[in-house]
């Protein structure tokens, strides 16, 4: 074992299970470096060193710190069948050398078993000197699952740590207790401002599995004074999914934010809500300047077949005097088609009834206005739609004669992706083979093939 390969003894072990044995009795050698192998074995093994626990104890009294620290590191490797070691562990808390007290903290953790011990010496580890233990100590309380009172109350202190990282962690560990860690709901909402992304990250994930018990505290920070955190308010009421109309006229009153970020946070806020949301975002379009009609056509395309009561709405946007909604709206009508595509089936049948009839043809007229971006655009969601969209094959034809290179680009893509032959298709895109644009050229090549398999 002194100058044993640990990958060739574990493959021995493998095809002979008798020497594990051999290993375990070299756990009392004199030859640090053959205990030090032994130990190193025993824990890349895992549970099947359940043998060698009690000879592994031993080795925690050893006057090589080294070799302390790695018996400590295998036995959390075993997990919770070094259930027997847990106090001799915790005992190490107290250790002068902070890598064992470290290694002390992750063992109690993969051991994974809330015993008094282990949940006073993670406390502890809480307020160790050094970061590390602090971080690993935060880590292993979320790993043990204790609902524990005291484990809660440490978790929220970690969570004012110095520390970027045991900040993160002891909101992490919040959020693998979830629904029971209600009390640190008013931290996690203060923690909301942290100067970290990382920090405010894991504080909207974790109010978050907490979920509709957070969401009245959640309101008052609604009308907070730092922008930062009501985005963060937004966000987490977006992932809970919050549908009471309460929360979503309060998002929806969002979208008149003056920062930016604020307003994208709550249309994906809403966006993300899904249906109980559709209404004030129709009212949005209907009812808003610029900027909201947008937003609010953005949230609408992004819900998926969930936004079937609002594509008429999408398609009476067509006509908006803005440009910008105009370009919005398009797009919203192009993911719809796009989803309507991969047949969701209830969202495919609205699509072949209306957006057939009354989108399609809306598109078609948007083919010919004087903004390139609008044709280019209108062409892209016509594609999305398919072969729903054959209607509008003459004046995508049309639009392969377009001066504006994107403009034919994508109107010889949405001829592939519609896939319909009417006798002039491949004829006008065979025209285009040679087009002075390299990508309208691959795009014309591309879209034959597409249609000859169709």
């Amino acid at each position: 074992m002194r100058d044993a390969r640990v990958d060739l003894v574990l493959s021995r072990i493998e095809k002979d299970p008798d020497v594990l044995n051999e290993v375990i009795q070299q756990l009392g050698n004199d030859i640090r470096s053959i205990r030090f192998n032994a130990i190193l074995v025993l824990g890349e093994l895992g549970r099947k060193s359940s043998l060698g626990v009690s000879e592994l104890m031993e080795c925690l009294n050893d006057n090589d710190w080294s070799i302390c620290r790695e018996t400590v590191r295998s036995l959390g490797k075993i997990g919770n069948v070094s259930e027997k070691a847990i106090t001799e562990i915790s005992n190490l808390i107290k250790n002068d050398e902070s890598s064992i007290r470290k290694e002390a903290v992750i063992a109690l953790g993969n051991i994974g078993i809330a015993t008094k011990d282990t949940i006073s010496s993670l406390i502890a580890g809480l307020k160790d000197e050094s970061e590390d233990v602090r971080k690993e100590a935060a880590e292993s309380l979320g790993k043990i699952g204790s609902s524990d009172f005291k484990v809660i109350s440490s978790l929220m202190n970690g969570v004012k740590d110095e520390s970027t990282q045991v900040r993160t962690e002891a909101i992490d560990s919040l959020s693998k207790i979830g629904k029971k860690a209600t009390n640190a709901i008013p931290f996690l909402l203060k923690a909301l401002a942290d100067k970290d992304w990382r920090v405010r990250k894991s504080v909207i994930n974790t109010l978050t599995q907490i979920g509709n018990d957070a969401v009245p505290s959640l309101l008052k920070y609604m009308k907070h004074y730092n922008p930062i955190v009501r985005k963060g308010v937004i966000e987490t009421l977006g992932e809970i999914r919050v549908s009471n109309p309460e929360v979503v006229e309060e998002i929806f009153l969002a979208l008149r934010e003056k920062k930016k970020g604020i307003r994208l946070k709550a249309a994906d806020a809403l966006r993300n809500i899904g249906k109980p949301a559709l209404p004030k975002l129709i009212e949005g379009i209907k009812n808003s300047n610029t900027k909201r009609r947008s937003l609010a056509i953005w949230a609408i395309g992004g819900m998926g077949y969930e936004a079937s009561e609002g594509i008429s709405s999408l398609i009476g946007a067509l006509d908006d005097k803005k440009v910008s909604v105009r370009i919005e709206a398009l797009r919203a009508l192009g993911k719809l088609g796009d989803i309507a595509g991969n047949a969701v089936p209830s969202l495919m049948k609205l699509l072949k009834e209306d957006l057939a009839g009354n989108a399609v043809h809306a598109l078609i007229a948007l083919l010919k206005p004087s903004k390139a971006r609008v044709r280019k655009e209108t062409a892209i969601s016509l594609g999305k739609i398919g072969p729903s969209a054959r209607d509008a094959i003459p004046a995508l034809l049309d639009a392969l004669e377009d001066k504006n290179d994107d403009v034919r680009w994508r109107a010889s893509e949405a001829l592939g992706l519609i896939g319909i032959e009417t006798g002039e298709v491949i004829p006008s895109l065979n025209n285009l083979i040679h087009d002075k644009c390299d990508y309208v050229c691959e795009a014309a090549i591309v879209a034959m093939e597409q249609i000859k398999k169709s």
